[in-house]
């Protein structure tokens, strides 16, 4: 009976492979028989992950790349399709936050730094942008594959301080379902665009904003607990599942929508 779940033998490239999130997606999708291109700009971590990878006794290729960088695409492009000669899949992981748009209470909201606002948006929203239109050209000419975006509860939710972030993932969220619709009618069945709606999980982004020093829980922190109905964060291999099946041919009349993993929180009233 063929295994509707499987990847084997299907090539996807992860962009933000080296983030804590990326790294989790790279080995669910290993454990699923996938071939990965490891895509990162730090070049130590992206060996060392695909180094773990083959070492489990997976397949992988390390891809150096900015996502903001059209010819750094093009360049890891050529690489994977040199050695697999197709690409399957693409999962755009890149992404986060960075302190100058982090708005803090005591802060003018009538002095924001449009810069750093800019920047945010750049690399959440045009990072995955410009990676579908490199990667997603190799997955037509491959005759079709599936494309996985990253969104988050804050794109729904008016969380405070995260202004930026909140207002690229927005953009993720239409981004996904357009382009999944103009997929649809120039290619039919073919070319897939999901996204996956992560609640809280504890990254190199947002541990200060949720953890102190001593691990103990930032107000905030607290706050997004109490409001999880799990009573935690997530773990980051609990977003694995979800991927792989929308990776996968079990996924195949899914497209346009959004898979949400938060424990709960985006449902929770507070009552």
């Amino acid at each position: 009976m063929k295994n509707e779940f499987s990847l084997k033998g299907k090539v996807i490239v992860v962009t933000g492979a080296t983030g804590i999130l990326g790294k989790s997606f790279v080995d669910g999708i290993a454990n699923a028989g996938g071939i990965i291109g490891v895509l990162g700009r730090n070049e130590k971590v992206a060996n060392e992950i695909t180094a773990s990878v083959v070492n489990e006794g997976g397949e992988a290729i390390t891809l150096i790349a900015d996502v903001t960088k059209e010819q750094d695409l093009i360049k890891a492009r050529e690489i994977i399709l040199s050695k697999y000669g197709k690409i399957d899949g693409l999962v755009n992981a890149a992404g986060g936050n960075m302190p100058d748009a982090v708005i803090q209470p005591e802060q003018d909201i009538f002095q924001l730094n449009m810069e750093a606002l800019k920047q945010v948006m750049d690399l959440n929203l045009f990072g995955s942008i410009l990676p579908t239109q490199v990667f997603g050209e190799a997955i037509k000419n491959n005759g079709g594959g599936s494309i996985v975006n990253i969104s988050s509860v804050s794109s729904d939710h008016a969380l405070t301080k995260v202004l930026g972030y909140s207002l690229a993932k927005s953009a993720i969220d239409s981004y996904t379902r357009w382009f999944a619709v103009e997929l649809a009618k120039r290619f039919g069945d073919k070319i897939r665009m999901n996204a996956v709606v992560p609640g809280f999980f504890l990254t190199e982004q947002n541990r200060t904003l949720l953890t102190n020093v001593d691990e103990t829980l930032t107000e905030r922190g607290n706050l997004i607990i109490q409001n999880t109905p799990f009573g935690r964060f997530g773990n980051p291999d609990e977003l694995i599942g979800a991927l792989v099946w929308l990776l996968s041919d079990a996924s195949k009349f899914v497209t346009g929508s959004r898979i949400t993993l938060d424990g709960g929180f985006s449902v929770f009233s507070g009552v």
